[in-house]
């Protein structure tokens, strides 16, 4: 027997007042989700701090109307019951989980959150040959139903198309602060900066396990050094770059993933394929990078072909240079 499984009830056995008293406490869980929805985004983005406050106190009203009714019905004691007690209940993700989502992510999971007890209770409502019990659904459904219409009204009267491309531009400026910046960084020390040691050790020795393995220890050990390097010099708490783990993980990742690029052609047997392979990632790692930095950091594509891919060469040339020398 499963802990926290067999102790479930069944949808169909909960009696209309079990099924009241859970919609009551769904209510009431929905309406502090978008609370805390409301709290993580309104110092920057208050307009959609505004919309999640107006879908909170809808919230609060439906479940003032499933209290009354409950109160006419069954009187006011109300069952103690939620949706982890009831098998096959729609589920919703833990609070805390929202330090971890963005903007958009936030409103298509409140989108779904409504989306998810509507169906629920058009199903239920379809399932029993209880009229009362029936028409207690399909009110429910109808009241989850009018839910995403008031979200979207809240939405045209606080977020206006100004409010909203000023909240765009600000959630990407954070995934580029967070994200793109430190990725980027990692990058473009993983690609260049381990051509040196691989090319070197790869032209000293025309020995390709041993040039992998010098590239895979360079390739973690500067990726372990990014990581920790970025995550440690700003606490993100100033400069609004954002969590400092997130950033030292985009940075680590990709610095380890640049320097594996041309280190992994290396397992091939034969010194002149690997080595041509390695030359074409290289070209395409550094082609990749001119593109980020013109994609995201709105720099001159040109510009940054040429930095990028100048610095790649004499990197290239001195390790190709101390390797034959």
């Amino acid at each position: 027997m499963i802990p926290g499984i067999a102790s479930r009830r069944r949808f169909k056995d909960l009696s209309e007042q079990e099924i009241l008293a859970l919609a009551i406490s769904s209510e009431e869980d929905d309406a502090r989700i978008y609370r805390s929805y409301a709290s993580h985004l309104r110092a920057d983005y208050p307009a959609s701090a505004a919309v999640f406050d107006g879908m909170a106190a809808e919230e609060d009203v439906h479940r003032r109307q499933l209290v009354d009714l409950h109160k006419a019905r069954f009187g006011d004691v109300i069952p103690l019951i939620r949706r982890e007690h009831v098998s096959g209940f729609y589920a919703r993700s833990p609070v805390w989980l929202v330090e971890n989502l963005g903007l958009e992510r936030i409103r298509d999971q409140a989108a779904q959150m409504e989306r998810d007890a509507e169906r629920f209770y058009l199903m239920a409502a379809s399932k029993t040959g209880d009229a009362a019990t029936r028409k207690l659904l399909g009110d429910l459904a109808a009241a989850e139903a009018g839910h995403a219409g008031t979200a979207d009204t809240l939405t045209e009267e606080h977020l206006g198309d100004a409010e909203k491309t000023a909240e765009e531009t600000a959630a990407h400026r954070q995934f580029v602060l967070t994200w793109v910046q430190p990725g980027l960084a990692g990058l473009m020390d993983g690609s260049v900066s381990t051509l040196a040691p691989i090319f070197a050790v790869a032209f000293a020795t025309q020995d390709t396990w041993t040039t992998f393995l010098v590239g895979l220890a360079a390739s973690v050990g500067a990726g372990i050094s990014m990581g920790f390097t970025e995550a440690a010099s700003d606490d993100g708490q100033l400069s609004g770059r954002g969590s400092p783990i997130k950033r030292g993980i985009a940075a680590g990742v990709m610095t380890t993933l640049g320097g594996l690029g041309h280190a992994m052609p290396y397992l091939i047997p034969d010194f002149w394929t690997a080595t041509i392979i390695a030359l074409i990632v290289v070209f395409v790692e550094l082609w990749a990078i001119a593109w980020i930095q013109n994609r995201y950091m709105n720099t001159p594509f040109w510009r940054a072909t040429f930095q990028v891919v100048l610095g790649g060469a004499l990197v290239f040339a001195a390790g190709a240079l101390i390797g034959s020398g």
